[in-house]
């Protein structure tokens, strides 16, 4: 995305959530300072979005730690996004544990995510820090379940970047038997048209899986040709100003078996229901359960070996989680995917999936690419 279509969107404000992830920290954990690593949560809390930095939340006097690479950088976003935070340049990692010792003195307990620190860096900060460090795990990750208008407003871009690039795209596997199209033909084509129709990327390793390959759920592109017969999973996703979009679609090209063909309509009438649950109140459980009997009562439970769904935004899979494990229930604003899927060895592999933000009342689909009648003709040269 340029910069011109890029001060069109409204600025992503930061207002309040240092105060706000502080607040819950001590009610929650007893902490009086937090510690921030994750780069992502980071860009959340602050606006800043360079590759390394730490963050130091404090009540009336927080402050973002970098080295002398992003210090400008710091200061400019922080600024743009109304952060009340300070920028510290400290150059080494040696001048940074200093630097981080020197924030915390005076605090009693310190809360930190384990899941955002090695066991080495860890042990660095315990030999350095005269507090106490206690787990403070999920604080921040919970508060960027709901999205504001701003983040929507860039998912809602990045979804249709990637309808756009897959209705270009469609064309090709018309030609598939004409032209040997291989997989990575489809991925390359898809990522380039993404980025014509205003993403910055993609937002993740684009999925093309045809044939003996549609049966594995996270296949990487190969040379494989399309062939006639075969099913082919498209899951693709683009990127805009940090936030992600996410979709699947599979395709059966030409004469496919009986057994295929209804696989693809068990798993549409499957995700249709799951979107169809998607409401505020509704856990993640619930909906994956929707979906999971639709495909067990017709004989493929076995077949289906992965979660339903997933939180979007600044990663491609975060909280909430749509699966049968995760009770808490849905919320105004937050952004989850619905994609069921049933991979059988020998027969072929089917996933159909979108993007939908949960409303006050019910919820939007982001992703509209075609998901229905997906049999395509091979068109040969005569």
């Amino acid at each position: 995305m340029n910069s011109q279509q890029l001060s069109k969107l409204p600025p992503l404000l930061v207002t309040g959530r240092l105060q706000r992830a502080l607040e819950i920290a001590r009610d929650t954990c007893g902490v009086n300072a937090l510690v921030v690593v994750s780069m992502d949560n980071i860009r959340w809390l602050t606006g800043f979005t360079g590759s390394t930095a730490t963050l130091v939340v404090k009540d009336n006097d927080s402050v973002l730690i970098v080295d002398g690479r992003y210090t400008q950088q710091a200061v400019d976003q922080l600024r743009l996004s109304d952060a009340s935070a300070r920028v510290v340049e400290a150059r080494t990692q040696a001048l940074q544990m200093q630097q981080l010792s020197r924030e915390l003195l005076g605090i009693k307990n310190c809360g930190f995510d384990s899941s955002e620190i090695t066991m080495l860096n860890f042990e660095t900060m315990v030999s350095q820090v005269a507090c106490s460090l206690i787990a403070a795990n999920g604080v921040v990750q919970q508060l960027r379940r709901v999205k504001t208008e701003a983040e929507i407003r860039r998912m809602q871009l990045a979804a249709h970047a990637t309808d756009m690039a897959l209705a270009d795209v469609q064309s090709m596997l018309e030609d598939a038997m004409s032209n040997q199209i291989s997989e990575r033909d489809v991925r390359d084509e898809l990522e380039y048209k993404m980025r014509r129709y205003g993403a910055d990327g993609p937002s993740y390793e684009t999925i093309v899986a045809t044939g003996e390959n549609s049966v594995k759920p996270h296949h990487r592109p190969t040379d494989t040709i399309i062939r006639e017969g075969d099913s082919v999973v498209i899951d693709v996703g683009g990127l805009v100003d940090g936030y992600h979009s996410d979709m699947t679609r599979t395709y059966l090209i030409g004469q496919v078996a009986p057994e295929l063909s209804e696989i693809h309509d068990l798993v549409l009438c499957a995700q249709r229901e799951g979107v169809l649950a998607v409401q505020p109140g509704v856990s993640g459980s619930s909906i994956d359960e929707v979906c999971r009997s639709i495909i067990a009562e017709a004989g493929y439970g076995p077949d289906f070996i992965h979660g339903t769904g997933h939180g979007v935004g600044l990663q491609i899979h975060e909280m909430p989680w749509v699966r049968s494990d995760f009770m808490e229930p849905l919320q105004c604003g937050e952004v989850v995917t619905v994609e069921p899927g049933v991979y059988r060895v020998g027969v072929g592999g089917v996933r159909i999936e979108d993007l939908i933000l949960v409303t006050a009342t019910s919820s939007q689909t982001l992703t509209l690419s075609q998901k229905e009648s997906l049999c395509l003709p091979s068109r040969r040269m005569i």
